[in-house]
């Protein structure tokens, strides 16, 4: 657990590049995520058991988990104070039959996972990295070192792309090569799990990039962090911290004081790159579950479990675009948000943001309280926005809900760039939040 008021940014930024180290792909995610947690004092609840109502407790589903603890008392005014964000971020997938072969190379045989932008991913030292499944149901976590890589064609043999991006195929293009003359990747695979592949019947494997996070840039060599995964391990990590934090017996006299008795609610959710609709997506009902779980076991019934509902609040956290000095005129002329001038409230009139009148006041009295700036981005009207978990939460849940996070540039790219400052930043405005602002 980092002290968020006693860590500077490029200390904060270190630990969270270790974080992303870590944390190749989503399952590799929730083992850190539930490291933390058990250290902090949490334990964890099994959804197949009766509830145990754990005043400090976690569910893991997968390549997700939500994490709660309950106030010294709750109150008729108590509602949950949830941080949503997810644990997944473009990639590709290794395929049912992984192997394939050209012109005496050994492939691996993958599709594209979420929006990836592809020509990112040429020409870079690529892992492997995920979870396989035996026929019994064991799982077990894999990492490879680099094995693999997408060649590009060098300009001797392709003219026109010395000049212009490529067009690439997801299908011909993005086909990375692992080894000379024919190897299984699978067999190779399970030979690091320590599995037999012939019993070994599941498994989501994914590419990572392997080159380690970079802190660089301006007179310090810290105005920037260079790394995969931002996208958005950045809010995993800075809610991670605002949430364990809460457990810290006295927090500094700079930290945010205000103590509400609201259920602190910490929830990272897997596929959100590829719609969240899953078992383990914020559009399926884990986190509609385990809400209803906790007010049972605080003895709300029917309509109590409305009125904790009413009372409660998310904040949505996933990254955001930071205005390129390169493509300024993408972005709506009146709302330039830049790295290094704080975290973003995301508003878009089509709700494809969930953030309302009533949200953006909740984040600024946030932002107030921790004693941080933020930046306002709204699209330009041009260049439709994306989405994230917020609409699908206040779809699932019927609360106020408010779309946030850290700009970033280069985003959807195998090495995306965002600024310490601003990382801290979110981490104490989330822990302002959770802390009754």
């Amino acid at each position: 657990m980092l002290d968020l008021y006693g860590v500077g940014a490029p200390e904060y930024a270190k630990e969270f590049a270790q974080f992303i180290s870590s944390s190749p792909t989503s399952y590799h995610a929730v083992r850190e995520i539930v490291s933390v947690l058990r250290t902090a004092g949490f334990r964890e609840q099994d959804e197949r058991s009766p509830w145990e109502g754990l005043d400090a407790g976690y569910v893991r589903r997968a390549g997700a988990v939500i994490a709660w603890q309950l106030p010294r008392k709750t109150e008729e005014i108590t509602g949950f104070r949830i941080v949503g964000s997810h644990t997944d971020s473009p990639a590709f997938r290794l395929k049912p039959n992984p192997n394939s072969a050209a012109e005496g190379f050994s492939q691996a045989n993958v599709e594209v996972y979420g929006g990836p932008l592809l020509n990112s991913w040429l020409n870079r030292d690529l892992g492997l990295a995920g979870v396989l499944v035996t026929e019994e149901g064991e799982t077990r976590l894999v990492r490879t070192p680099p094995i693999l890589t997408i060649p590009q064609t060098a300009p001797h043999l392709d003219r026109p792309a010395n000049n212009t991006l490529p067009e690439l195929s997801a299908q011909r293009d993005c086909h990375p090569i692992w080894a000379l003359g024919r190897e299984d990747v699978f067999d190779f695979l399970c030979a690091r799990a320590d599995l037999d592949p012939r019993k070994t019947v599941g498994f989501d494997i994914f590419t990572y990039d392997t080159q380690s996070p970079a802190l660089f840039g301006g007179p310090a060599g810290t105005d920037f962090l260079s790394a995969s995964r931002q996208d958005n391990l950045t809010s995993v990590f800075a809610a991670l911290q605002a949430f364990v934090n809460l457990r810290a017996a006295s927090p500094r006299e700079d930290a945010p004081q205000c103590a509400g008795n609201d259920i602190s609610v910490f929830a990272a959710f897997d596929h959100e790159e590829i719609g969240s609709a899953s078992f383990s997506g914020a559009h399926g009902p884990f986190l509609r579950q385990v809400l209803k779980r906790i007010s049972l076991s605080l003895g709300a019934h029917g309509d109590e479990q409305l009125v904790l509902l009413a009372n409660s609040s998310c904040l949505s956290a996933d990254a955001g675009h930071s205005v390129s000095p390169n493509k300024p005129h993408l972005h709506d002329p009146d709302h330039h948000p830049v790295l290094g001038a704080g975290p973003l409230l995301k508003i878009n009139a089509d709700q494809r943001y969930a953030t309302e009148s009533r949200g953006s006041a909740l984040w600024h009295r946030a932002c107030t309280l921790a004693g941080q700036r933020y930046q306002k981005f709204v699209s330009n009207n041009d260049v439709p926005c994306g989405s994230t978990i917020g609409p699908a939460t206040a779809r699932q849940l019927g609360i106020v809900t408010v779309d946030v996070g850290a700009p970033l540039l280069s985003m959807h790219s195998v090495r995306e760039i965002s600024s310490p400052a601003d990382l801290l930043a979110l981490a104490k405005i989330l822990s302002a939040y959770y802390r009754g602002a």
